[in-house]
């Protein structure tokens, strides 16, 4: 439905071929999207196969996960805008 309206979809989950968040960002798509699930079950197979590609924030050794608030945080800064 989004890409109807000419976004790119970007889901924030950890899989085998998720972007780092830098590439996502540097992209600077004019429409953008970004998925977030749950903090406990995340994002169903189904909503990540619709995505245009999966994104994961690089994180220091022995950090695994944040939140889905410091996630879309992190997230909506390193793909904000620039003027």
């Amino acid at each position: 439905m989004l890409h109807d309206y000419g976004f790119t979809t970007a889901a924030l989950a950890l899989t085998q071929d998720s972007i780092p968040l830098q590439e996502l960002a540097e992209a600077r798509h004019e429409r953008l999207a970004l998925i977030l699930g749950t903090e406990g079950e995340g994002l169903s197979a189904q909503t990540l196969a619709a995505a245009d590609c999966t994104v994961k924030i690089p994180m220091r050794r022995g950090v695994d996960s944040l939140n889905v608030a410091a996630a879309s945080a992190v997230a909506f800064w390193a793909c904000r805008p620039l003027q």
